[in-house]
């Protein structure tokens, strides 16, 4: 993609949030994650900070990948991720399919 040229913009599918039911179904299968705020929250502690920030840079690069960007929060060894679709206010399938992703790497 390149700001030089819009037209390398994939077009966006427009989403709808899930249901309550819906998320707590794809929550079976997302280990560690939970439904909190209107999102999806995943903690997780690594051995140093440095291996707390490589897994944030590995999130980062799915995030990248996918154009959909959790919210990082970083304390010490603590990763603390979050998702939500902003635009809809809610949970939708970007972030259940991005938590898939995540868990790859976890």
């Amino acid at each position: 993609m390149s700001i030089d040229n819009p037209g390398d913009l994939e077009p966006t599918v427009p989403q709808q949030p899930l249901s309550t039911r819906e998320i707590d179904m794809a929550l079976r299968e997302l280990k560690g994650w939970n439904r909190q705020e209107g999102g999806l929250r995943l903690r997780l502690r690594r051995p140093s900070f440095s291996e707390a920030i490589a897994l944030v840079n590995a999130v980062a690069e799915i995030a990248e990948e996918t154009s959909h960007h959790p919210d990082i929060d970083i304390r010490y060894r603590n990763v603390i991720l979050f998702l939500t679709t902003h635009e809809v206010g809610g949970v939708t399938e970007l972030d259940i399919d991005l938590a898939r992703r995540i868990n790859e790497i976890v």
